[in-house]
């Protein structure tokens, strides 16, 4: 099995195919590898992120608590993912989310310092780095844009869609609070696409 470091560098080489050896090296001699266990947080509301995540193995769960106290699901970030408040973390502010292990998770993590030090001294990798910033936007921007174009079940087609592979990973009730329904509102979805 390739160690969590591996997995991440393979990531970097699969969407920057240009990077040299010699780069992937002094970037893996600048990220740290953190275990966290199931109900962990990685980040907390309220404190700067001091490191973005990359998710090697597991699942955590991005959320906020609104004024009437309600958790409210913002985002699922598994293998592959990076889980981050990009916006408070580029700019070194405290994090309006909290981002909570779901399960066990392994997270190759790289400091805001070592990523300014990289994008100075390594600029094919500052190029990897705005790819994935484009990719974050574009999420978030599907996102708002699912709540104002979409109804509840077309925002439920699209999770299955692209999601699959979460729905025995993740409950009930943070499906729902992440499509903005009603638990009684999701099995009437369900029960009328089981009959199409």
């Amino acid at each position: 099995m390739e160690s969590g470091t591996d997995a991440f560098l393979h990531s970097i080489r699969k969407t920057c195919p240009d990077i040299t050896d010699n780069e992937l090296s002094q970037y893996a001699s600048r990220v740290t590898i953190e275990e966290l266990e199931k109900k962990d947080y990685f980040l907390q509301f309220g404190k700067v992120q001091k490191n973005i995540g990359f998710v090697v193995n597991g699942l955590v769960r991005s959320s906020f608590v609104d004024k009437d106290g309600n958790e409210i699901t913002v985002g699922f970030y598994s293998e592959g993912d990076y889980a981050t408040h990009y916006p408070a973390f580029i700019t070194q502010q405290p994090s309006k989310y909290s981002i909570q292990c779901l399960e066990p998770t392994t997270m190759v993590c790289l400091s805001y310092e070592n990523m300014q030090w990289i994008y100075e001294n390594l600029p094919n990798i500052e190029r990897y780095g705005r790819l994935v910033a484009e990719e974050i936007l574009k999420r978030q921007q599907a996102r708002i844009e699912s709540f104002i174009f979409q109804t509840a079940e077309e925002r439920y087609l699209d999770f299955v869609k692209e999601h699959s592979g979460l729905f025995n990973r993740i409950s009930i009730s943070h499906l729902c609070s992440y499509l903005g329904i009603e638990r009684q509102t999701l099995t009437r979805i369900r029960q009328k696409l089981a009959h199409q």
